[in-house]
Order: structure tokens, then C-alpha cells, then sequence
């Protein structure tokens, strides 16, 4: 078994936590408080832009959906009148000084997820300077900046902090990392604004569904109901944090799934793919956006909406206006 499966089945399962993995999890707690406490006390600074900053993050290792639930959340801005930005540190591509992407942009370069944003047609920033790459955004004219996976990047304050849990794994054995998948601990929960739960919600959460039943093609971009691919065998890929729950999404829609699991933000190659043959081969969006180059006829992605709750929307809407009139009377 590789070493994050390992380490997999005992933030998860009823494995314990291989011993060595439990001072390093110290080590981390020590380094990350400390690290917290140098920005409250002002010894490292926050840059604070002139605009409301929404960071949608989480606390533990891997995918709970913060992406989906971002694109929700450019949606309903747009929906009420602001012109959102995304930024993003662009994890798995090789850009390292702050851009703005293009119409077109190279998940290489840029990072898949960035990239998937971008496909959305809303303004999208990278780089390892967050501060520098949300300034971009402003001269592109976004009035309020959605940090996309930010909860533990202190240097860009924050007006607003958003929470994904994931409803089916929660936190895990509820340890830090190595030893479980914590990047923080759960009392950072305290601290944040708003709780999202990718599933079933638990008091003092809002609750979100993914919601999708059509394959659209790689190729063509032709569409074809789930439904359809009922009573023949089907190859699925994800390079996602959980990929278990897009193969089990599927099953549950009454595919029969031949699932194969990457690592997140894995850069696919055309053989990762040839395992499927010629049976249908079904990828996430974040996937497709890698492998749409060199796309061949029976790749599919299965793009996903994040559902909201209503009240959710109007609670960070009522924030958010509540933030841009305190910017307008400070700049007075």
C-alpha cells in the first residue's frame, strides 16, 4: 500500500496513526500557531485591499469542493450586481509571478482549477504573491476578490471567511497533519463566518449539493443524459482530493463504474487514459480542462453545479454590502 494510502486509512478509517507520523503532527501544530500568532500580533502583515476579500477554504487535506461552491458564488455576485474576481495560487502549474489569465489559458502553467474558473468567463488571477496577483484583478475592474482555497494564506486579509466540510468524511480522527488531515485545528472553526457542508449539513451549517446528470463531450461539446450510459461499462477518472465521490456520484445515477483514481491535480498524458479502450471514459470538469488537447471520441466530462441554501446567498450578500459601505466611509 503507497504511503498516502496509508495515511488515508487512518485520517479516515479505524487504522491508527502510524507513530512516527505524531511528532511531525506537533511539529506542524507548533510551526502553523506560531505562524497564526506572527500575524495577529503584527510581526508578519496583511495586505487589506481597497475591495470586500472572500476567502472559501477548508480545513482538512484534499478536495471538499471549494471550487464548485466558488463558481456558485461568481454566479449569485453577478446575480447581484457585483463584478467579481477569482485569485488563486495556482497549485500544479508553473506560474510563479502574478498574471491574469487569458481567454485560453495552459492548466500547465496556470493550474487546472484556475483554469476552470476561467472557463466560466470571470476574471482570474494566480500567483504566489496573492496580495500582487488581487491587485490585477482590481485593475481589471472586480470589486470584490473571492480568494479560492485561502483559509490558511494570511497575507491577503480577509473580510469574509467561508468553510468547506465535507458531509460524508467530516474532519477525519480529527488529528493534524501527518497524523490526520487537519491543516488546522478545529477550533479554527470558531473563527470563520460561514460553514458550507458539501452534504448533509450539522447545526450551524449550510448545506450545499453538487447537482449534474449529463455527460458533455470532449470533442464536440455534444451533450448525452447520464441515463444513457446505464447497462454498459464505463471508465471513470479523477485527479481530485476524494475521488471516490465522483466515481460513487455516478454509481449512484446507476452507472456501472470502472473507477481509476489519480493524484489531485495529476498532469494526465494521453496513455493515463488508454486504459478505458473503447468503452466511454467520464471525467470531472477539472480533469477535462487537462485533457481536452489531445481529446478522442468517447471522453466525457460530467460538470457539476454547486446548490446553495437561499439564505446562505442573502447572509453574505448583507455582509459584503455591509463591508463596501465601511470601505466607502473610510476613503472619505
Amino acid at each position: 500500500m503507497a504511503l498516502a494510502d496509508t495515511l488515508q486509512a487512518s485520517w479516515y478509517g479505524t487504522r491508527g496513526a502510524p507513530i512516527w507520523t505524531c511528532p511531525l503532527a506537533w511539529l506542524y501544530g507548533a510551526l502553523t500557531a506560531l505562524r497564526r500568532a506572527l500575524y495577529r500580533i503584527g510581526w508578519l502583515r496583511s495586505t487589506r485591499l481597497a475591495v470586500p476579500v472572500v476567502v472559501v477554504g477548508n480545513l482538512t487535506a484534499g478536495g471538499t469542493g471549494k471550487t464548485p461552491l466558488t463558481l456558485a458564488l461568481v454566479e449569485a455576485l453577478i446575480a447581484r450586481g457585483w463584478r467579481p474576481g477569482v485569485v488563486s495560487r495556482g497549485y500544479g502549474g508553473t506560474q510563479r509571478e502574478p498574471a491574469l489569465l487569458g481567454d485560453d489559458p495552459d492548466p500547465a502553467q496556470f493550474g487546472d482549477e484556475p483554469c476552470l474558473i476561467r472557463a466560466s468567463g470571470v476574471s482570474v488571477a494566480v500567483g504566489r504573491d496573492r496580495p500582487a496577483a488581487a491587485a490585477l484583478l482590481l485593475e481589471a475592474g472586480c470589486n470584490v476578490v473571492i480568494a479560492d482555497d485561502g483559509l490558511q494564506h494570511y497575507a491577503l486579509a480577509r473580510d469574509v471567511e467561508i468553510c468547506v466540510i465535507d458531509g460524508a468524511r467530516r474532519f477525519g480522527n480529527g488529528r493534524l497533519l501527518p497524523a490526520g488531515p487537519l491543516r488546522e485545528p478545529l477550533s479554527r472553526l470558531r473563527r470563520v463566518d460561514f460553514r458550507v457542508c458539501n452534504g448533509e449539513a450539522e447545526q450551524g451549517e449550510f448545506a450545499m449539493r453538487l447537482a449534474g446528470g449529463t455527460a458533455v463531450s470532449l470533442m464536440d461539446d455534444a451533450t448525452r443524459p447520464l441515463a444513457e450510459f446505464v447497462g454498459e461499462p464505463v471508465h471513470a477518472v479523477a485527479a481530485i482530493g476524494h475521488p471516490d465521490r465522483f466515481f460513487d456520484s455516478l454509481r449512484a445515477q446507476g452507472l456501472t463504474v470502472v473507477g481509476h483514481a489519480f493524484a489531485d491535480h495529476h498532469a494526465f498524458l494521453p496513455e493515463d487514459l488508454a486504459v478505458a479502450g473503447d468503452a466511454p471514459l467520464l471525467m470531472t470538469d477539472k480533469d477535462a480542462i487537462k485533457c481536452r488537447r489531445f481529446a478522442r471520441p468517447g471522453w466525457w466530462r460530467v460538470p457539476v453545479r454547486a446548490v446553495l441554501d437561499e439564505h446562505f446567498i442573502e447572509a453574505l450578500a448583507a455582509r459584503l454590502d455591509a463591508v463596501a459601505v465601511g470601505r466607502a466611509r473610510s476613503s472619505r
